[in-house]
């Protein structure tokens, strides 16, 4: 996607030789695999977000905290960026590397160090699946709660990073609410330990802020984890809507009646089709939207539940409504919603997905605005929504060989998200905001706000090695982008234009 890097990148980038760091490091590290020939950087060159690409200087790939240790030392003696990388699943661009940096890989901390039942805990690598997390605890009917719809491939180290959700955080929580502490190194090679495994912890919420902070604070090496004990009973229900609109109004009128889901998912009918002909979840084809609504806890509870939000579903206009016969038929309903973005790949050349957050009652009001974009821009968009937490997933369908519809997929996608701030919601819900969204940062936050954003980077990384040029712009780019009021001609705060 079009973009340039700023002076947040060029500040920081070393101008070393690369044939000598290599060579400096495989002499440091001779038991640590290094990659640098063009041909073995080259799968490494993006994330999820496949449209922003850059091929790094070199490829660490560590399998013990010391290597880690050494690494950033070296980096930080000598000034080089460093960009972690997980699994690669994220969808912001968060872990593009860097052409003159080091992409640290930590793929290979793949190990459950321990799963305590009686505790409801487990202490994991970051490398280790979030799927895999719940494998493991299921023998003790335990479970991790956070699902993002990547979880059979997505890392806990990237979830914490990006502090992911998935479609049962509207009840459990964010990953944010579900780990109690982690292990990270400094870009100095210090090992730190934020949180604890007590439910609090004196001093600051150090825990809080580094969840979500994209790579840019320190490098995780482990993170402690809560396990839920697996709810008695859970029942979904599908409901069909022949208004966008009003499946929109649905979801503030369910959570109003006091009813908290498990899940709460929306899907239009743009989505509805392309899962399934995927998957054939049984979803009806001829619906404009959808709602799948799980509810869990205690059978006497979720049964009572059901006939609540049944109620609340017809009275919003509802045109049919299905109680899933069975566990089978619970799965099946889920899978269509999990797989609806690689259903949705299969029904156009390519696809920007977006992610912002509103406030619930606003849901039918952003739909016919995006509905409104749409059109304008000649692009369909399908819509796929944490619905419950407001949490949106447009999906903007392109052909990035047409001249210009890769560029007019970019325009909609920034005018949805400057929609979302105008509601008064967020540029982002879970996955992070990376270079995707770094220009509508200057959107949603004051010169002051960001300035405070740069001291938190700087306690933490001083020399701005870590993820540059992602997640805070630096004022200057906001006054290039023209979100942000400059006093007189000069930007205000110049001293953190270094950062």
């Amino acid at each position: 996607m079009s973009f340039l890097y700023d002076e947040a990148v060029d500040g920081v980038l070393a101008t070393h030789d690369k044939g000598v760091l290599v060579a400096e490091l495989q002499t440091l590290l001779p038991d640590m695999e290094l990659l640098h020939a063009k041909e073995d950087l080259r799968p490494f060159e993006c994330d999820g977000l496949a449209a922003y690409r850059a091929t790094p200087m070199m490829v660490a790939l560590p399998a013990r905290i010391d290597q880690v240790q050494t690494l950033l030392r070296f980096a930080s003696a000598r000034e080089v960026p460093v960009v972690a990388r997980g699994a690669g699943t994220g969808l912001s661009g968060g872990a593009m590397p860097l052409e003159k940096g080091i992409l640290l890989v930590m793929s290979r901390f793949n190990r459950i160090l321990e799963v305590d039942a009686e505790a409801r805990i487990a202490r994991v690598q970051p490398g280790v699946r979030n799927l895999a997390i719940s494998q493991a605890a299921a023998p003790h009917n335990l479970y991790y709660a956070p699902d993002p719809s990547s979880q059979i491939a997505c890392s806990i180290g990237g979830n914490v990073a990006e502090n992911a959700g998935g479609v049962h955080c509207l009840k459990y929580g964010l990953t944010v609410h579900n780990i109690l502490k982690v292990e990270i190194l400094t870009i100095d090679g210090e090992q730190l330990t934020l949180g604890s495994e007590a439910l609090d912890s004196p001093g600051f919420d150090l825990l809080a802020l580094f969840t979500g902070s994209e790579g840019m604070l320190g490098i995780i090496v482990e993170v402690t984890v809560k396990l839920l004990t697996k709810p008695q009973s859970a029942k979904v229900l599908l409901a069909s809507f022949d208004d966008v609109e009003k499946a929109g109004n649905a979801v503030a009128e369910i959570v109003g009646a006091g009813v908290i889901p498990g899940g709460l998912e929306m899907m239009d009918n743009l989505a509805i089709r392309a899962a399934e002909d995927f998957i054939n979840a049984g979803y009806p084809m001829d619906a404009e939207a959808i709602l799948l609504c799980e509810l869990d806890g205690a059978e006497s509870d979720v049964i009572e539940d059901c006939e609540r939000v049944d109620a609340v579903l017809r009275a919003a206009g509802a045109t049919d409504i299905r109680l899933a016969k069975d566990e089978a038929e619970r799965l099946r309903f889920w899978a269509g919603r999990k797989n609806a973005f690689p259903a949705v790949g299969r029904v156009s050349p390519d696809y920007y997905c977006m992610d912002g957050t509103i406030p619930r009652r606003q849901l039918a009001h952003v739909l016919k605005r995006i509905a409104e974009l749409s059109a304008e821009y000649g692009l369909r968009v399908a819509n796929v929504f944490h619905a419950g937490d407001g949490n949106m997933h447009p999906l903007i369908l392109f052909d990035a060989n047409r001249p210009g519809e890769l560029e007019r997929a970019e325009v909609i996608g920034a005018r949805i998200l400057e929609t979302c701030v105008e509601v008064g919601g967020s540029i982002t819900g879970e996955h992070g905001v990376g270079r995707e969204k770094i220009n509508q940062m200057c959107t949603q936050f004051s010169s002051d706000e960001l300035t405070f954003f740069h001291s938190l980077k700087a306690a933490f990384d001083p020399q701005g090695l870590l993820n540059p040029g992602k997640n805070i712009p630096t004022l200057h780019r906001c006054a290039e982008f023209g979100s942000m009021h400059v006093h007189h001609g000069a930007l205000p705060f110049p001293d953190v234009e270094r950062f």
